[in-house]
């Protein structure tokens, strides 16, 4: 077996490959350059507009679903954790759950995964529906049609749908009553700065007054 020291014979720091100068930074910067100017650009107006909506739908006794495919899918559970924790919803992700996703997803398919996990949790007209997604959704184009079949349930069962959503905002921005789109500046990192932008988003969300009931818990710490 070859040790870790025959591996370094010869290895100096002379030896090593030298990045080329200022490469790094200067990708860094750019990519900082662009968040700032999507924020610049987001409708600040949706984002009230989306506060206000949710704290009604709890107002009324209604549930949160939120939604979402792999990155996205990571948020949605973070922020049922914090739209539970914060603002006392009762709101829930069905990605949270991947025995039944699975199941689901095996046994009837993966485009009606989402909207037969809202079906079994008989969702209703007081209820709302989050959505975090790069694209939003589109049956033409055969992306995230889980998200579009989940919406479609969800707009016949009258329930309120949201959206924090990329690109032209797809599916989700037609069907939402408030719909946050992250512009794009940079199309070849549109998945990194929507991704990124929609945690920021909802995150503004559990700590917007409309929303939130209980403080963090770094803040008291002293």
């Amino acid at each position: 077996m070859t040790s870790l020291n025959d591996l370094l014979q010869g290895v100096t720091a002379e030896s090593l490959p030298v990045p080329v100068e200022g490469r790094a930074s200067s990708f860094s910067a750019s990519f900082l350059a662009e968040t700032i100017a999507i924020l610049e650009q987001v409708d600040t107006g949706e984002i009230e507009h989306m506060a206000w909506g949710l704290a009604s739908v709890r107002q009324s006794g209604g549930r949160l679903f939120i939604l979402g495919v792999g990155g996205s899918a990571g948020h949605a559970g973070h922020a049922v954790n914090d739209f539970r924790k914060l603002c006392g919803f009762e709101a829930y992700a069905p990605t949270d759950n991947v025995a039944e996703l699975t199941a689901r997803a095996n046994d009837d398919g993966w485009e009606s995964c989402f909207s037969g996990w809202l079906e079994g949790s008989r969702i209703n007209s007081k209820d709302a529906v989050l959505v975090f997604s790069v694209g939003g959704g589109s049956i033409e184009k055969n992306v995230s049609v889980n998200i579009v079949k989940a919406l479609e349930t969800a707009t016949s069962a009258g329930a309120h749908v949201f959206g924090i959503v990329g690109r032209d905002g797809g599916f989700t921005h037609q069907v939402s009553e408030s719909c946050v789109v992250i512009p794009t500046v940079a199309p070849e990192r549109v998945t990194p700065h929507t991704e990124g932008l929609c945690a920021v988003i909802w995150h503004l969300l559990v700590s917007h007054p409309q929303l939130q009931r209980k403080g963090t818990k770094w803040e008291s710490v002293r």
